[in-house]
């Protein structure tokens, strides 16, 4: 039997802390804001409902990265939850010359959803919202977003996720066939 003392480190490192958080698994989106020539995309994991009324939803973004400034310029965002068969989406718009623009737009099928903002109709659901409130937090600033449309809670699509630095996805539930 292991000690848990003997593995818990009172001091983690940031690469310690990486490596633990990917023992829990998150789903995996893409948050949009702008549509064709106007379009910036990011693959995210950090998507948190926190309200029920109001509806709000919450993101984690780079304080210092691209897409801070273009939520607030746009005063919203889309969330897209990949399905298990969107991986390829989720590499390519992880990278830090993922497509923008229309060529993004193409890449995703993507479409102007009622905020102005891409959503992807070949993921397994969406939200729409605009930006309530933002906090500082670390490196990184929490988006909190006020739901103003949502699509796909019904459709049966399997979400894509990450866990343990890799892609996969949940088993069908019980009595499901494929």
């Amino acid at each position: 039997m292991t000690n848990p003392v003997a593995t818990t480190q009172t001091r983690p490192d940031a690469a310690v802390f990486r490596a633990t958080m990917g023992c829990f698994p998150t789903g995996v989106t893409l948050l949009t804001c702008g549509r064709d020539d106007d379009l910036v995309v990011m693959t995210l994991n950090s998507l948190t409902s926190v309200s029920l009324d109001p509806l709000l939803i919450l993101v984690s973004v780079k304080a210092d990265g691209r897409m801070r400034p273009r939520v607030r310029a746009h005063g919203g965002y889309a969330v897209s939850v990949l399905n298990s068969d969107q991986h390829d989406l989720a590499r390519e718009f992880c990278l830090p010359d993922r497509p923008e623009g229309a060529t993004a737009m193409r890449r995703l099928g993507g479409v102007p959803g009622i905020t102005g903002n891409a959503v992807v109709p070949s993921a397994a659901a969406w939200f729409e919202c605009e930006l309530h409130h933002e906090f500082e937090a670390g490196d990184h600033a929490l988006l909190v977003g006020r739901v103003v449309a949502v699509s796909g809670g019904a459709s049966g699509r399997q979400p894509l996720v990450f866990h343990g630095g890799g892609y996969t996805a949940l088993p069908d539930p019980p009595g499901v066939r494929p």
